[in-house]
C-alpha cells in the first residue's frame, strides 16, 4: 500500500509563516509631554516710575522736534506719507526741491503724477506713494476746500493714510496728544517694558494709559529720538540711557 504523503508547502510560503511566528506586538511608547514654564513677565513700571522717566526726558529736551521738513500741515502729510518704509533724511532730501513747486493740494495736483514720481524716485515704493499723494491732494480739494482736516476719521478715509500718519498729524500740525507708534517706539516701548504690547495699536493703547496728560504731547517725539538715537536695535546705547535704571530689560549693559 503506496505511503500517504504531506504536500509541502511552497518556500516562500514557508518563510512567511515562520517570520509571522517570530514577529512580536510593536510596543507602544508614550513619552511624557514636557511641562511648558511660564513666561516671567516684567515687573510693570510704577506711575511714579513713569513721571519720572518723562520728568528726564522732558528736562533733557524740552521742546523735542520731529525730523521731517515741512512747511504748512499739507506737506507734512505729504511727508509723513512719503516717509513709510523710508528714512527721514531721504524723505527730506526729495522734498526739499519738491516743496518748492507743490507746497498745496492744488500746486500739487498741476504738477501731476509723472512729474511727481521724477522729484521722488530716489524714496521707496515711488510709484505707489506718488499715485496716493496725486490722489489724496485731489480729495483735498473736492471734500475739504484744499485744506488738511484736523479730524482722524477725515484724514484716514484719504488715500495713502493710516492710523500712524494720521497721529502724526494731529500730534504735530494740530498739537493733540497723540502717539505715533512707529518701529522705535515700538521697540523701546516693549524692551523696557513701559508699554508692553504685541501690535502697535496695543502699544499705543498702553501708552495712552500710562503716559500722565502733561507729557502726551511731547511723548511721541521723546520716544521716537531715543529709539533712533540711544534705544537701537542691535547695539543699545545703555551707558547713556537717561532711563537705564528704570529699564527692565535683562540684556541691559548698564
Amino acid at each position: 500500500m503506496p505511503r500517504k504523503t504531506t504536500p509541502r508547502r511552497p518556500k516562500a510560503a514557508a518563510k512567511k509563516v515562520r517570520a509571522k511566528s517570530r514577529a512580536r506586538p510593536a510596543r507602544t511608547t508614550v513619552r511624557p509631554v514636557p511641562r511648558q514654564r511660564a513666561s516671567k513677565q516684567p515687573k510693570t513700571w510704577t506711575p511714579a516710575e513713569v513721571e519720572e522717566a518723562f520728568r528726564r526726558f522732558s528736562a533733557a529736551n524740552p521742546e523735542p522736534q520731529g525730523e521731517l521738513k515741512h512747511i504748512n500741515p499739507y506737506t507734512l502729510l505729504v511727508a509723513v506719507v512719503l516717509s513709510a518704509q523710508a528714512t527721514d533724511a531721504g524723505v527730506n532730501k526729495a522734498t526739499s526741491v519738491l516743496f518748492a513747486v507743490a507746497d498745496t493740494p492744488a500746486k500739487m495736483v498741476a504738477l501731476g503724477e509723472e512729474k511727481l514720481r521724477d522729484y521722488i524716485r530716489t524714496i521707496g515704493l515711488f510709484r505707489t506713494k506718488a499715485r496716493n499723494v496725486i490722489a489724496l491732494s485731489q480729495k483735498l480739494i473736492a471734500e475739504h476746500n484744499g485744506e488738511v482736516p484736523n479730524d482722524r476719521t477725515a484724514l484716514e478715509a484719504l488715500p495713502g493714510v493710516g492710523r500712524k500718519t494720521a497721529n502724526v498729524v494731529l500730534n504735530v500740525a494740530f498739537g493733540q496728544p497723540t502717539i505715533a507708534v512707529d518701529t522705535h517706539i515700538f521697540r523701546v516701548a516693549n524692551r523696557t517694558g513701559l508699554a508692553p504690547g504685541k501690535t502697535p495699536a496695543e502699544v499705543e493703547m498702553q501708552l495712552e494709559r500710562v503716559v500722565p496728560p502733561r507729557y502726551q504731547h511731547h511723548a511721541h517725539h521723546w520716544l521716537i529720538l531715543h529709539g533712533r538715537y540711544t534705544c537701537l536695535a542691535r547695539r543699545p546705547r545703555c551707558d547713556v540711557c537717561l532711563i537705564s535704571d528704570l529699564c527692565r530689560w535683562p540684556e541691559k549693559t548698564a
